[in-house]
């Protein structure tokens, strides 16, 4: 299979490579490739004549997006809007990697992949329209979402969370923000059998279950052997520009019908951190 993957450096991106090494793969990311360059992309993803389009690329930077919201809507949207019409060109199904925060994190009980959602933010709802874009264009698209995603790359929470252990006497986590903790590999392996299904459509696959920053940093310190005192400090008390969801699990239901099931994040934090020669 000829495979095109955007934001191939990222997180999800590098995972993907992995994944997929057996096919025959477009790496797409700046600055060899400007997806907001409709006639660039297109013509480039032309002479590779993809099967399928894996569209990771996006601003993910909440608060960046507050403060340029025109940027997001180009990197977001309209750089989704170029890459659906690229893929329609080349009549190749297309991923779309969408995000929890899609929903506004009021309800009670897991959001469905058909739950109407309330975007808060301008990350939140460029990426909602990114997800209108694919839908109205091409017709044999998978939306996928996907929350609080880890994996390898320069910027990720695991490293993050055991650098300042090291730099610091107490280590400050949110406890009223709840996700759920996704590792790369784990949807990398997901979207690699996903992508071998005719069964187009929308999807959620987070690794299962729900934590607070706080209880998720308390879980790495913990398999990583480590004693560092975390303190307490809400959500509330940090200066955020963009307002976000408090509270969202997502339900893999559409995914789960089909047999990819995502295991619980505990687990697959473990594993991402034996991996990476991490654990005490």
């Amino acid at each position: 299979m000829r495979i095109a993957i955007t934001g191939s450096n990222g997180q999800l991106g590098r995972a993907l490579q992995g994944r997929l090494a057996e096919h025959t793969l477009m790496p797409i990311d700046l600055p060899d490739y400007d997806i907001t360059d409709l006639r660039a992309i297109s013509a480039a993803v032309r002479t590779f004549a993809p099967d399928v389009v894996l569209h990771c690329a996006a601003i993910t930077d909440v608060d960046g997006c507050e403060r340029n919201p025109d940027v997001a809507y180009r990197v977001n949207v309209l750089g989704t809007r170029n890459m659906a019409v690229t893929a329609l060109q080349n009549q190749a199904a297309m991923v779309y990697i969408g995000t929890d925060y899609v929903y506004d994190g009021t309800s009670t009980a897991p959001y469905r992949e058909d739950d109407p959602v309330h975007p808060l933010s301008v990350y939140a709802r460029t990426k909602w329209l990114g997800e209108e874009q694919v839908r109205r264009l091409v017709a044999r698209h998978y939306v996928v979402r996907v929350a609080w995603l880890y994996g390898d790359g320069p910027r990720n929470f695991v490293r993050t969370v055991l650098r300042l252990a090291d730099e610091r006497d107490e280590v400050s986590m949110v406890t009223d923000e709840w996700g759920s903790p996704t590792y790369a590999v784990d949807v990398a392996a997901a979207l690699e059998q996903l992508i071998q299904l005719p069964a187009y459509g929308t999807y959620q696959l987070p690794n299962s279950g729900v934590c607070s920053r706080y209880d998720w940093a308390v879980e790495i310190l913990r398999l990583a052997g480590r004693s560092a005192d975390l303190r307490v400090k809400p959500s509330e008390n940090y200066q955020r520009l963009a307002q976000v969801p408090k509270h969202v699990e997502m339900r893999n239901f559409n995914g789960a019908e089909l047999g990819i099931v995502m295991r619980p994040w505990q687990e697959a934090l473990r594993a991402c951190m034996d991996e990476w020669g991490l654990l005490a």
